[in-house]
């Protein structure tokens, strides 16, 4: 039993009556919600958007004039409907703890979203509200999956069942390119300007692959649609950054006793937060520069800097602390080999391909990166790091090996990495036995490749949708065959094997 179940029925929901209730020291939304116009359309309402994007508009919101830039959410998968019910009975209002290092909380209520639309039961609504004149800036956080690309070619994925159907079905959508083909074919139809449309998803150049996907998909179904999209939407590249764990019971149990309240999916999050966003808007945009927000020409080298230290970073500590068996990325940066390890890439391996930034010393960002890894406030899962790894780690990670190969430096960090991802997908356990939680929408075909590896050191790298031509690299195989034996060793331990690439014998 929590500490909570007892007095439960004593607790109000979080609700905008409620509001009035709330404690000083909780920040709520001091603007008339009822007057807000939903000027933003985000498909795929996740922790990420709103601790990150539904939280600079809340800020934004502050300040008169902005009342057009309210949030409609949209949830297309069937298991988006319990976060539906839940925002719609709380008055599309949810809590924002926010978790300093030192220990500081900032208790917030976000107010920016308005509505939000569950597409399975109503998809001509969702279309029409992407359509509506109020809709200026489609947003999206779909992973890096859901924008449908060869890791490898990156090209579209043609063959995908759900694409199949949306290219042939075009008002029975199910897939984000499917609803937004739909409904900028409407808005050209009733003679209305192309909204923008926004990734904040983290992929490098997110605008330019959606731009590409879109353009794709839409000349399947109509060639002039197509060409109307190419000349009058715009996709503006971002770099978005904030940690946001998986929200826990823990959390829920926080927000009753710290604000008064029970909200049933309440968000918990770092205090760093940053948005680098090209500013190319077709049909207006809110001033979030105003709130923290930086508009540039070009994002491209934030973005790589960001991707490939913080998110290859994430990586890095998430594989090689799930096998050793750590749960939490703070726990695992804590140790104190892992957090050499960690550095020692950043340092060898990555910073050599990052460009110098104005406004930006690396040595100060990898610095702080440490320092919100081990933020002990923020437990965030190495399940969660590690999920769907075959998404994000040919570019967070296997891009910056083969920049490195290509010049001829080390990736004997690196390949560590990789051959420790081989050892999570075949095993499914760390070195103490116990179960890992291996989340991966290439699951089987990881495990398969993988389970190989004891015949065939380099079965795991036959992936080549995922490596490439790795397997034909002498420089990456010779140390990714020495990673793999002793991995698989009998009685193996990931640090002992960490401390010898970190110090090879001989040297």
């Amino acid at each position: 039993m929590t500490q909570h179940q007892h007095t439960d029925a004593l607790v109000k929901g979080l609700n905008q009556q409620s509001l009035a209730d709330m404690p000083s020291h909780v920040d709520t939304p001091n603007y008339d919600r009822s007057k807000l116009k939903a000027g933003i359309v985000h498909i795929g309402v996740g922790g990420f958007h709103r601790a990150h994007q539904a939280v600079y508009i809340n800020e934004l919101l502050k300040t008169p004039g902005a009342e057009q830039w309210g949030i409609c959410g949209v949830g297309l998968l069937e298991g988006n409907r319990g976060l539906r019910d839940i925002l719609k009975q709380q008055d599309y209002l949810y809590t924002l703890t926010v978790r300093h290092p030192n220990g500081q909380i900032d208790n917030k209520v976000i107010g920016s979203m308005i509505d939000f639309l569950f597409a399975p039961e109503d998809k001509q609504a969702v279309i029409n509200k992407l359509a509506h004149s109020d809709t200026h800036i489609v947003s999206l956080t779909i992973t890096e999956g859901g924008y449908n690309f060869n890791p490898v070619t990156g090209e579209f994925d043609y063959s995908n069942p759900d694409i199949i159907n949306d290219i042939n079905n075009p008002n029975d959508p199910i897939t984000a390119f499917g609803y937004i083909t739909a409904a900028l074919k409407l808005r050209k139809e009733q003679g209305l300007d192309a909204f923008t449309v926004q990734s904040c998803d983290n992929i490098q150049h997110n605008g330019n692959v959606t731009r590409k996907m879109l353009l794709a998909f839409a000349a399947e179904q109509d060639k002039e649609l197509s060409e109307w999209i190419a000349t009058n939407v715009t996709f503006p590249n971002a770099m978005v950054d904030r940690i946001t764990p998986v929200s826990k019971k823990s959390d829920i149990d926080y927000v009753v006793d710290a604000y008064g309240v029970s909200d049933e999916w309440p968000i918990t999050c770092e205090s760093f937060t940053q948005w680098v966003i090209e500013d190319s808007f077709c049909c207006g945009r809110p001033d979030w520069d105003n709130v923290g927000a930086q508009f540039v020409s070009d994002v491209t080298p934030f973005e790589t800097m960001k991707i490939r230290l913080l998110n290859a970073g994430h990586s890095v500590l998430g594989l090689l602390g799930s096998v050793h068996g750590y749960g939490t990325i703070d726990e695992t940066v804590s140790d104190p080999l892992f957090a050499e390890y960690l550095r020692a890439f950043m340092d060898k391996e990555v910073t050599p391909n990052l460009e110098q930034l104005e406004g930006i010393d690396l040595e100060v960002y990898k610095d702080t990166l440490i320092e919100r890894f081990a933020n002990p406030n923020i437990k965030d899962s190495l399940s969660r790091i590690c999920s769907e790894s075959a998404a994000k780690l040919p570019k967070f990670l296997i891009a910056t090996i083969n920049e490195n190969l290509a010049q001829g430096r080390d990736v004997s960090l690196a390949t560590l990495v990789i051959a420790a991802w081989c050892f999570y997908s075949d095993k499914g356990e760390d070195e103490q036995g116990n179960t890992l939680e291996v989340i991966d929408a290439m699951q089987s075909e990881l495990h398969e490749a993988a389970a190989k590896t004891a015949t065939d050191d380099l079965a795991f790298l036959s992936l080549t949708s995922l490596f490439g031509d790795l397997n034909t690299q002498s420089a990456f195989t010779s140390h990714y065959k020495n990673n793999v034996e002793a991995l698989y060793a009998p009685a193996s331990k990931i640090k002992a094997i960490m401390k010898n690439v970190l110090e090879p014998k001989g040297n």
